[in-house]
């Protein structure tokens, strides 16, 4: 095992880079706001979105320890004109250390009517992750481990995922293979990445409070062979179809606090903060989020003809759903 040290954060970041092969050295990033994310690990989720959306998030995780990891998304979900298809996009860095790995995918998604009012969508994504490991940033205590011997490394491996997407206006049901390609990297990269599949599994339910109110319960489990569970529970309130507060826990973690602000019918941001409550919490001032999501087509004010099953009446389609 390579022990690095960056001065005095020495012995932590060696404890940082074990946990990252149980945290963050898995294929798939870990976000704190999967709800608004659900399009990057599952790509059934494509085409059941109203309006196509674009979003971008940012992650600094750990801070005030150096290396700590840094995530970045760029994502876009595209349903199409017939309410039947869709297309989804995905760009992700991830770095930790002297590793990044870059994602790339492209997602197809078909659905289909169970009920009147539920829907299922089927999906599959394409794409693949480029490995760069950059040993020159950092000093080691022993210049000669063998994963040192290539100082700079990159490696290009395919991706192919699958998933499925159960909804209706109230609560949702997915889950998802993001890659199957398990082996299709080399005996060098295996060493730093945990090349096995995972399995994700994600669900919500949203009780309508009043007319002004609702609550949505969330959760996400994330199963990769070897691994502990990562298991997250969330609960949301949204007020006046504007503004959402809610707080989150990742078992044996962290927990963290959320808000959100739905600026128009066009734009939301969304901030989390996490601290940990485990051994590493005394280390680091907490985790750090950011998410915008930008609705195109979303006009304020308009009505789809589709009823809401609640109330006998047409839906409001001002502001995006709470899923």
């Amino acid at each position: 095992m390579i022990l690095t040290t960056y001065k005095k954060y020495g012995l932590i970041l060696c404890s940082l880079i074990f946990l990252s092969t149980v945290v963050h050295g898995q294929l798939e990033p870990q976000y704190t706001q999967y709800m608004y994310n659900i399009g990057s690990f599952n790509p059934a989720y494509a085409g059941t979105v109203e309006n196509p959306e674009v979003s971008a998030l940012y992650r600094a995780q750990w801070i005030d320890i150096p290396g700590a990891p840094r995530t970045i998304r760029l994502g876009a979900n595209l349903p199409w004109a017939n309410e039947i298809n869709g297309l989804g996009f995905n760009v992700v860095s991830d770095q930790l250390g002297p590793t990044t790995q870059t994602f790339l995918n492209a997602a197809f998604s078909h659905q289909i009517n169970v009920s009147e009012y539920t829907k299922l969508s089927f999906g599959v994504n394409a794409g693949g992750a480029l490995l760069d490991v950059d040993f020159t940033k950092g000093n080691f205590e022993d210049p000669n481990e063998p994963l040192l011997s290539n100082q700079v490394f990159n490696e290009f491996f395919p991706t192919v995922g699958a998933g499925m997407f159960l909804y209706d206006d109230e609560w949702y049901l997915g889950a998802s293979v993001p890659n199957f390609l398990t082996g299709a990297v080399s005996e060098e990269a295996a060493s730093l990445i945990n090349d096995k599949i995972q399995f994700n599994l994600i669900g919500g339910y949203v009780f309508e409070l009043s007319d002004e109110l609702k609550f949505k319960p969330a959760f996400l489990a994330n199963v990769v062979q070897g691994l502990p569970l990562r298991f997250d529970l969330s609960a949301n309130f949204l007020i006046s179809d504007v503004f959402t507060a809610g707080a989150a826990y990742r078992v044996s973690n962290a927990v963290s606090g959320l808000v959100g602000f739905q600026i128009s019918s066009a734009l939301f941001v969304g901030y989390s903060y996490d601290y940990n409550t485990n051994s590493l919490g005394q280390y680091n001032q907490g985790s750090h989020e950011m998410i915008l999501k930008f609705y195109i087509g979303a006009e304020g004010g308009s009505r789809s003809d589709k009823p809401d099953k609640r109330k006998g009446k047409p839906k409001q389609i001002d502001t995006p759903r709470f899923f």
